[in-house]
This record gives structure tokens, C-alpha cells and sequence, in this order.
């Protein structure tokens, strides 16, 4: 499933647009190390962080983007490189145990 459509269907709202690539599975962590050494390809990034180094371990990565959990917003300038970079950075009123579970039942159904 495409980033925007997992958007539309999680009720994610788009801070800042990226290239469309497939969701693959999800990754939950506030740790850039732990982010950088068990995350994979193609995953979202489920976090509370928001500056400007969430971009570089995203791109590091390859993720298919970043889920800011509990209104997490980032500052403009933080936006702004994800789109230069091609990334995209989706929002979320709810917390990141539960953006969790929308994404592993919409990924994952019946399992």
C-alpha cells in the first residue's frame, strides 16, 4: 500500500510530502541508534521526535516516511528538507502505541 493511501486510510494528515513508495511494515522508536540499527526499508517510522536529524536516519533508512505521533509538529525548517529530500512526514493526534495498531491491522489484516 502507497504512503498516501495509508494516510487516508489511518487518517494521518500530510506535514510535508514525499515521493510515493510502498508501506512495507512499521517500526515504533524515539531512539535515532535504535531507529538506525533495526528499522527497515520501506517501513514507517512511528515517533514523538521532531527535529531536523528524524530526516537524516528516514533517509539513511530508505522508510517510506515518518508517522509524528501524540500532534508532534516540526518546526517549518524540518519540513522543508523533507520534501527536499523527498520524504514524507504524516501527523497524528493519537499516540504511538495506537498508530501502531491501525497500521500492523491495516498491513496485517486478519493475522
Amino acid at each position: 500500500m502507497l504512503v498516501k493511501e495509508v494516510a487516508d486510510k489511518l487518517d494521518l494528515k500530510i506535514l510535508a510530502a514525499g515521493r510515493e513508495q510502498e508501506v512495507t511494515s512499521g517500526y515504533v522508536s524515539d531512539l535515532l541508534s535504535d531507529v538506525i540499527a533495526n528499522a527497515e526499508e520501506g517501513c514507517l517510522w512511528i515517533t514523538v521526535q521532531r527535529h531536523l536529524n528524524i530526516v537524516a536516519v528516514a533517509q539513511l533508512k530508505k522508510l517510506a516516511g515518518i508517522v509524528l505521533s501524540r500532534g508532534s509538529e516540526p518546526e517549518p525548517p524540518v519540513l522543508a528538507r523533507a520534501e527536499q529530500e523527498g520524504l514524507f512526514i504524516l501527523g497524528s493526534a493519537d499516540d504511538s502505541f495506537t498508530v501502531a495498531g491501525k497500521l500492523y491491522a491495516l498491513l496485517c489484516p486478519g493475522r
